[in-house]
Formats: structure tokens, sequence, C-alpha cells
């Protein structure tokens, strides 16, 4: 999950970055825009969540784009990206934060794709175009062993491969953050947009 947060400075002049459990670090500081919040003054903690939002936006983008050039298979990768704003990591009028990420109900296999695995068994691809791993002679017709099933277990279901294959991930998430340059364009811009809504901007 990719996390987009912009905050006021603290009383150090630092801003608190913050992450979250299966986060990953593309969540970083945004000091080139301390001046546009000053220059807001009062506005400022208006602004910060529609900058943050400008910022997750294009992230968001980015993972869309990402996605589409996997390729598309069933589409429920594309369908299960999504951007929330959280609010158990944000602080109204100081910071907000937002998560970009992919739904786990929909797109089950996300991790796999994002991160890689390790192939143990032999795949063929059925008359509906559904890949699926081959099942052992003899054992068609019992039922499948489930996901809490031991290794073993599933070896004897499976037809496994002489030697298991890592399959290595296709990041569609994490290499998002090629679009930080552009994300942190995209949230001075909204910045400046209210700087000159406002009339704080007194070069105008």
């Amino acid at each position: 999950m990719a996390t987009r947060t912009l905050s006021r400075p603290g009383s150090n002049g630092r801003r608190r970055v913050l992450k979250g459990s299966g986060t990953f670090g593309i969540a970083s500081e945004l000091s080139g825009l301390d001046s546009l919040l000053a220059q807001l003054e009062e506005g400022a903690e208006a602004a910060i969540r529609p900058a943050a939002q400008a910022a997750t936006q294009v992230i968001y983008e980015r993972v869309k784009l990402n996605v589409a050039m996997l390729g598309r298979s069933t589409g429920n990768l594309e369908r299960s990206i999504y951007q929330a704003f959280s609010s158990e990591n944000s602080e109204s009028g100081q910071r907000a934060q937002y998560n970009v990420s992919w739904n786990h109900i929909k797109a089950p296999h996300g991790h796999l794709v994002e991160f890689g695995y390790l192939q143990r068994y032999r795949y063929y691809q059925d008359s509906q175009g559904r890949v699926r791993p081959m099942v052992r002679p003899g054992m068609d017709g019992k039922p499948r062993p489930k996901r809490s099933a031991s290794q073993a277990q599933k070896d004897a279901y499976y037809v496994t491969l002489p030697t298991p294959i890592q399959v290595p991930g296709k990041a569609f998430v994490r290499s998002a953050s090629s679009a930080l340059p552009a994300a942190q364009k995209a949230a001075e811009a909204e910045l400046w947009r209210r700087l000159f809504e406002q009339g704080a901007y007194h070069g105008a």
C-alpha cells in the first residue's frame, strides 16, 4: 500500500511521516511546500487535505497505468485499485494521509503480482481461460485442500514441479514512487490555486 501524507511542520520544523502496517515509504516529506503553507496562514488548515488528495491522485493514476501495462486478464486487479482518506492517521488542519492500494477481496492474488511468489505446481488454462493448478491423477472429484492446509496435503493433491520456480514480482504499486515529483507538483498547484483564491499571494 502506498501512502501520501501532507502535514504542517511541527515545533522542530520537521514533518511527521506516517507509515502503517503493510505500507512502504513513499510517504515522503513535502518540505518544499512550507512557504506556500506559510502564505496561506489561516487557509492552510483547509488546504492540507485537498493538496494531499491532489498528490494522491497522481500516485493513484500511476498505479492504474502500471496495472494496465501488465496486460488484462480478468480485470479484477484493475478494478480493485482504490484511494482512500485515512482518518485514523490524519488530524484536521494539521495533516492528511491518503492510502493507495488494491482491494484484497476483489483481487486476492494482488500480492503475488506485486511481490512475486514461489511456484510449486504445474498450471494449465481451462476452457474459460482461467489458469488452474493441475490435479494429480486419482484426486479428481475430491475436495481441494483449504488455504490453511499443510504443504504436504497440497503437494499430495496438486502436480508439483521437479524444482520450484521463483516468479519475480511486478511492482505495480511500489514502482509508482517514480511519480512522486509529479505528485508534489500537483500538491503545489493546489496550494497555489488556493493562494490566488484567497488573495494571499500579493504578487498576483
